[in-house]
């Protein structure tokens, strides 16, 4: 039987959420936490992976398990108790055995939170920029990802991934007070680094520096080192996947 588990975690601590040789995973986390209460090794499979310090307000992973039924709802409750204070459980339930975590997922969703004053109560969650911005030109520039599916501009050098393609769906910037935005991004997969190097190249569009034509040719032209810096991962969240 296949079970889904549904989670959110603070990435502050964890090297990501795939499980790391020298360095503390969300995974890990999940993994170790399952073969305690199930009393047998437990492997979870994610539906993608984040990066160091990258947020989660929606992970979804399975695991398979040859028992009796599951109680999900006791399951969840008992991982809660088990696990640190910056991962959580919301949900436990069986699935269909073709149902996969990763591969199933028709679109995820991430948000990359800034602000533009100093305050001490966001800066953990949030980037503080202290230069004017043209959120009207930045936008302009967002929604020309959409005409484009080779991203190749916004992959992390020396990434193993097999294609650049992704089909980006939503892609603007959303003010939600007179200091506070955030950019908002929806597609069918994302790849490594992809979705903090976009907000960096934006930002470029936004100081002036890059024109809207300069854009898309970074786009145009899949070299990393012509996009923008990539940007600190503390202010981005996995916010939503669809199946």
């Amino acid at each position: 039987m296949r079970y889904f588990v549904t989670l959110s975690y603070d990435g502050t601590r964890y090297h990501g959420w795939q499980i790391q040789p020298n360095g503390d995973s969300v995974q890990e986390r999940l993994q170790e936490a399952l073969s305690t209460l199930l009393r047998e090794p437990v492997s979870v499979t994610g539906a993608g992976r984040t990066d160091t310090g990258v947020h989660a307000r929606m992970m979804v992973a399975h695991f398979d398990w040859e028992g009796d039924p599951l109680d999900g709802r006791q399951l969840a409750y008992k991982l809660n108790r088990l696990l640190p204070y910056d991962i959580a459980v919301s949900k436990v339930e069986q699935v269909s055995d073709d149902k996969h975590a990763r591969f199933s997922a028709t679109s995820r969703m991430y948000r990359y939170y800034i602000h533009t004053v100093k305050d001490p109560f966001l800066r953990a969650y949030s980037c503080e920029i202290h230069y004017p911005l043209d959120f009207v030109k930045m936008n302009e520039a967002a929604r020309l990802l959409m005409d484009y599916d080779d991203f190749g501009a916004f992959c992390k050098s020396g990434a193993d991934v097999k294609t650049t393609l992704c089909n980006v769906t939503n892609a603007v910037w959303v003010q939600t007070s007179t200091t506070t935005w955030y950019f908002e991004i929806r597609a069918n997969r994302f790849l490594r680094n992809m979705v903090r190097a976009v907000v960096g190249t934006l930002i470029e569009v936004g100081r002036g520096r890059l024109s809207l034509e300069d854009f898309k040719k970074v786009i145009e032209g899949k070299r990393r080192t012509a996009a923008g810096e990539s940007m600190p991962g503390n202010a981005l969240f996995l916010e939503d996947i669809v199946y």
